[in-house]
């Protein structure tokens, strides 16, 4: 039997960069009815209600999600600033999209997830890269028992500086602002994801800063996950690569290796290169931002939310966000990362840091409240 189609009165609070991007893909979907806006820069959020043919904008997020239209939410503010819309949207029953993570504090997380599995809203957080076909792929592949029972774990993130100089420019309040809570998240998701079932017992791990402390932040932090099974997981980034470096955000590999078989996973990006006596420009550039040098050598592909053609943009947030409008639509099931995902996800990477600033093994799980003394 085919399950009624709801039609979305969608509401968008950030209007950036990937407001925007989302903003463009819900124009184009015929089940959204009717969209509205808000940013604190009232500029930006015309610019964008003028280009998707917006119903609606609003400085005022309070204004906008308590409009009768509105349906379903997308918080798209800067990582700081999820928490009171968020609360507000739940208030009033409304289908979530947030984008990762949760929060930036682990007590407002946690405070968020309680919110949302009170109200019994549908709620889930951005985690794109679910969204592309080779790690669907290798998920299919570990839900069908390929390699056996999955034994050890091991992820590396290499990150373009670039991101966090532009994350931590728009805020002071960057404490909470770390490689593996900004950006180390992505792949610990995905690593958790392809080990559904099992449960972190304890981490330890280490960081440095010889190249990001004087922006506030940490350059790398390197840690190994013990799982309740037996299980290893070491999970490390970096994110203090050189401006001139080729890839526009990340490179990622992961290996999992199982009892009876190994899933080998290089997402580096390196097998579709630019080389250009034309310079690249910034791969990741926010309005302002100069990274200091030009970039003549580029890893196509690399930017996760995807890539531009004929003005559209195609790839895993594409997928990612018209999946989400399906699943609001028909009801159809979709492997977003939901709530709770979200919030361990930050414990994780929060624990990690823990980890990081002791220089001891922290055993798991910890509260909020331990994270944030």
């Amino acid at each position: 039997m085919t399950k009624k189609k709801k039609e979305i009165g969608l509401a968008i609070v950030g209007c950036g960069t990937i407001g925007r991007i989302r903003g463009e893909l819900a124009r184009d979907y015929p089940g959204v009815g009717w969209i509205g806006l808000c940013d604190v820069k009232s500029d930006l959020g015309e610019k964008l209600k003028t280009d998707t043919d917006a119903d609606f904008f609003t400085t005022d997020y309070k204004e906008l999600l308590s409009r009768p239209e509105v349906t379903a939410v997308i918080i798209a503010t800067d990582e700081n600033y999820h928490m009171d819309p968020t609360l507000f949207a739940v208030e009033r029953g409304l289908d979530l999209f947030i984008e990762k993570p949760l929060a930036t504090n682990a007590v407002e997380s946690k405070r968020i997830l309680d919110a949302i599995e009170d109200a019994g809203v549908d709620a889930v957080v951005g985690y794109t890269q679910r969204f592309r076909r080779r790690f669907l792929a290798v998920k299919e592949r570990l839900i069908t028992g390929q390699v056996g029972d999955v034994t050890s774990v091991v992820a590396r993130a290499f990150m373009n500086r670039m991101v966090p100089i532009a994350t931590l420019a728009r805020t002071q309040d960057r404490a909470n602002l770390t490689p593996m809570v900004v950006s180390g998240t992505h792949s610990l998701d995905m690593c958790m994801w392809l080990m559904e079932g099992k449960s972190p017992v304890s981490v330890y791990a280490q960081s440095c800063d010889k190249a990001l402390g004087k922006y506030g932040t940490k350059d790398g932090t390197f840690g190994v996950f013990t799982m309740d099974d037996g299980t290893i997981f070491s999970m490390n980034i970096s994110w203090a690569l050189p401006t001139v470096w080729p890839g526009s955000v990340y490179g990622i590999e992961v290996g999992i290796v199982g009892t009876e078989g190994i899933i080998d996973i290089e997402d580096t990006h390196r097998d579709l290169v630019l080389a250009s006596e034309k310079a690249q420009g910034a791969g990741y550039a926010p309005e302002g931002f100069d990274p200091g040098a030009p970039r003549h050598v580029d890893f196509l592909t690399s930017y996760p939310p995807g890539d531009m053609h004929d003005d559209q943009l195609w790839g895993p947030m594409r997928e990612e966000t018209n999946s989400w409008f399906q699943r609001l639509y028909t009801g159809q099931s979709t492997p977003h990362a939901t709530a709770a995902d979200g919030h361990r996800n930050l414990m994780l990477t929060m624990a990690m840091d823990l980890s990081a600033r002791e220089g001891k093994v922290i055993s798991l799980p910890v509260t909020p409240e331990q994270l944030m003394a």
